[in-house]
């Protein structure tokens, strides 16, 4: 199941999103296949049926957890923000608007080049932070799509003088602070959307 239509503002799009990369339900598969070859042998060796079937019950037990953990987390990148979502019953998230990302950088050990996966991490301004995500498919590419994502939405913001919603007036006026400090805004559009921010006008 994707990101629900109706969380996303009146003109924002879904640039892509995706689950954590599959190997990190590795574990959990080799412990189902595991425990199969347990309860073979065992059942080979003439132990009882029950015991066979609690070994395989309790197997599946446990690696239903990491399986859910693994279908009930999802990242999206929009035209606006980057979002991360998790949980089945307690949920967990966290989202950061394109216009506070700062940086964003991939790191892959060798067996995850391997694989095609690696983690994220982003930084961000004011309170945000910096924040890494684990078993990120083809980090490489999400990295590209965030900034691509992000540098349109700095020429959209410079274009129409929109500001982010939901952000508070400290966080608007870093985000203006920032584009005039790049030469994407005039001081003379700073000013104005300064006090339009502060209800000057």
């Amino acid at each position: 199941m994707g990101y629900p239509k109706r969380m996303l503002s009146a003109d924002e799009e879904i640039v892509m999103q995706f689950r954590p990369h599959w190997s990190g339900i590795l574990k959990e598969g080799a412990l189902v296949v595991g425990a199969i070859v347990v309860a073979v042998l065992l059942q080979l060796l003439g132990v009882s049926g029950w015991v066979v079937v609690a070994v395989i019950v309790l197997a599946i037990a446990i690696a239903a957890e990491g399986l859910i953990r693994w279908l009930t987390t999802l990242h999206v990148v929009t035209n606006e923000r980057v979002i991360f979502r998790a949980g089945f019953i307690g949920k967990r998230g966290k989202e950061l608007p394109l216009e506070v990302i700062n940086d964003v950088a991939f790191n892959q050990r060798i067996i995850e080049r391997l694989f095609g996966t690696g983690d994220l991490l982003i930084e961000s301004a004011g309170t945000h932070g910096q924040t890494r995500y684990s078993d990120i498919p083809a980090p490489e590419k999400v990295q590209t799509a965030i900034y691509k994502a992000r540098e349109e939405r700095m020429v959209r913001l410079e274009r129409g003088g929109e500001l982010p919603q939901g952000e508070s007036t400290a966080s608007q006026l870093e985000s203006l602070s920032r584009l005039l400090d790049e030469g994407r805004l005039t001081s003379e559009e700073f000013e104005r959307e300064k006090r339009k921010l502060l209800g000057d006008d």
